[in-house]
């Protein structure tokens, strides 16, 4: 007899601490980052976070947590699965 094995599903959590650090679970890929901008797949959506001296702290790949320091000044959900695709389709409108 055959069994189902169930994968639990990542929960989806944000928390902002003083805009200067941001944990997040529930994170699938990190699409790309720098200091000033990270764009990150989530089980709820591409997320875009803006900023400046930002920087990855801890990343669980396993968990798929991310720790963000810095200081923010956005955090966007957005439909945009890739970044580069975005640009190119916004100097071709």
């Amino acid at each position: 007899m055959d069994k189902m094995i169930e994968v639990p599903a990542f929960s989806h959590v944000v928390k902002i601490n003083d805009r200067k650090n941001i944990v997040i679970s529930g994170i699938k890929k990190i699409i790309s980052f720098d200091d000033r901008e990270f764009y990150l797949e989530s089980t709820m959506g591409t997320i875009i976070i803006k900023g400046s001296d930002l920087e990855m702290i801890k990343l669980d790949t396993v968990e798929g947590n991310v720790s963000i320091k810095g200081k923010i000044d956005n955090f966007t959900y957005t439909d945009i699965v890739n970044k580069e695709s975005s640009i190119i389709s916004k100097l071709f409108k």
